[in-house]
């Protein structure tokens, strides 16, 4: 495991490169014997200098709980990441592509808590029954480490590439709509790029966010009433480009939709 002064020097370089846009070697290339609460631990210190800096923790995302994620990243185990106040958009907004490194969307959903979650041992019913409601969300990646080659703890350490979410859409409470069959068709452009339905997201969509409960009673933290959570995308991460606009129609759940300057 990394000693703490090396675990502040990546914040530091985190920090950094979130500022400048740039791109770092893997972690793993500098530090092969980094583990994976190594990387809860950067992360962590990564976000606790950003809220020192004035921003505010709204939520959680999850990462890689689809098959198809997993595939596309060579990852075979889910992560989670943090969400700030600034990384929180609505539905129609101008999104600077600079303020970005490896820009690319995700099509997800959000849950917004009414009650705490505190693991171990949440379960389905626990998520469903502490839901407010869901709501479509486009999920930003932004990726500080060089993709090729990357594992967990490289994504971990990044925050788990979360850069920004767009909400949209109609907000359902969970027992308005079956979650497993909620469905989005991906555009980019106005040409279809993807598709998918939130069942592939471990089996139903609730099931992530009750994964995330517990993995945070592991390092001493909770889901606090009114969190948003990214429950995981149902697509393959989806390239995109200064001028793109991107459209995610998710059918009776209404439509999201962003543009990047």
């Amino acid at each position: 495991m990394l000693e703490q002064t090396q675990i502040a020097a990546i914040a530091d370089e985190l920090v950094q490169a979130d500022k400048d846009r740039a791109i770092l070697p893997r972690l793993t290339t500098r530090y092969p014997d980094m583990v994976i609460e190594d990387s809860y631990a950067i992360q962590k210190e990564w976000s606790d200098r950003r809220i020192a800096a004035g921003a505010r923790l709204v939520g959680r995302k999850i990462g890689l709980t689809s098959k198809v994620m997993q595939v596309a990243t060579g990852i075979s185990e889910p992560d989670y990441g943090v969400i700030h106040d600034d990384m929180v958009h609505e539905s129609g907004a101008a999104i600077e592509f600079d303020r970005f490194s490896n820009v690319r969307i995700e099509v997800e959903l959000a849950f917004v808590l009414a009650k705490p979650l505190t693991g171990p041992n949440v379960n389905l019913f626990d998520v469903l029954d502490a839901t407010a409601y869901v709501v479509p969300a486009l999920e930003i990646l932004n990726s500080h480490l060089e993709l090729e080659g990357r594992t967990i703890v490289d994504t971990i350490s990044d925050n788990a590439a979360m850069g920004a979410m767009v909400l949209g859409g109609r907000p359902v409470k969970v027992d308005e709509v079956d979650l497993t069959w909620a469905k989005a068709l991906l555009y980019r452009n106005e040409t279809i790029e993807d598709s998918g339905v939130a069942g592939a997201v471990l089996g139903h969509p609730a099931l992530g966010v009750a994964w995330l409960a517990n993995k945070l009673a592991q390092h001493g933290q909770t889901l606090d009433a009114g969190e948003i959570i990214l429950a995981g995308s149902f697509t393959k991460p989806m390239w995109v480009e200064r001028g793109d606009t991107v459209h995610a129609d998710y059918h009776e759940l209404g439509s999201v939709t962003c543009r990047f300057i």
